[in-house]
């Protein structure tokens, strides 16, 4: 026995290794196991869009059962994050950004507060960029920004208390950024930070129309 989980992937075109060979090895192993057709795939993968999916089904499989963080491509292939429960308390999450492992839970008494919400998160990627963003543009100038801290906050508040607003009727979403700057800095250099602040990444993401797609992981 192997001692570990195994995921067996075939293409049924395959013209070097049979179909029998693969049940042979799938059935003779114990569980956990899975078994994944690669339909239309050749034996290398030598075709970009096989060896994509491959891989995409591989890393969503193996951050079940692997004890270190998958190794997934570049963040900016938009190969993203990957969320797997991690078994601690009822929502208890477990957050893989490349080689970094985040934890993620919903506070007591609802959860077991064993990281941050999913709105710490957020809030935590906002703020993030923010500073970036700043110390790129101070960097780029040659400003003397000693440093950025940067505190968020998350409230729901009646859209009639928000003038400033398209939507009039209900509650929305505000999130107030406070953000400090540290250094020998002019008034004017303050001011266009501040304003560069909000060319943040995730800022104008947050501000934009999002698109969310959602489809189901092959088993």
């Amino acid at each position: 026995t192997l001692g570990a989980a195994l995921l067996v992937m075939h293409s049924p075109a395959d013209r070097l290794v049979g179909i029998d060979n693969a049940r042979r090895i799938f059935d003779t192993a114990r569980h956990p196991k899975s078994f994944v057709a690669l339909d239309g795939a050749d034996h290398l993968l030598t075709d970009p869009a096989d060896a994509e999916y491959a891989a995409s089904v591989l890393a969503v499989w193996a951050a079940r059962y692997a004890l270190a963080p998958p190794a997934l491509p570049d963040r900016e292939t938009g190969a993203g994050v990957t969320v797997t429960e991690s078994g601690a308390g009822p929502y208890g999450q477990r957050v893989t950004a490349g080689r970094h492992v985040l934890t993620a839970d919903e506070p007591e008494p609802l959860g077991g507060d064993r990281g941050p919400s999913p709105y710490d998160l957020l809030l935590a990627a906002l703020g993030a960029c923010t500073s970036m963003t700043v110390r790129m543009y101070a960097r780029r100038k040659d400003w003397p920004l000693d440093r950025v801290s940067v505190r968020l906050t998350h409230t729901r508040i009646h859209a009639a208390d928000c003038a400033d607003c398209e939507t009039h009727d209900g509650r929305l979403d505000r999130i107030t950024r406070v953000i400090r700057l540290d250094g020998a800095l002019d008034e004017d250099q303050r001011r266009r930070l501040l304003a560069i602040a909000d060319r943040c990444p995730v800022h104008r993401t947050l501000r934009s129309e999002v698109d969310i797609e959602t489809t189901e992981a092959p088993a």
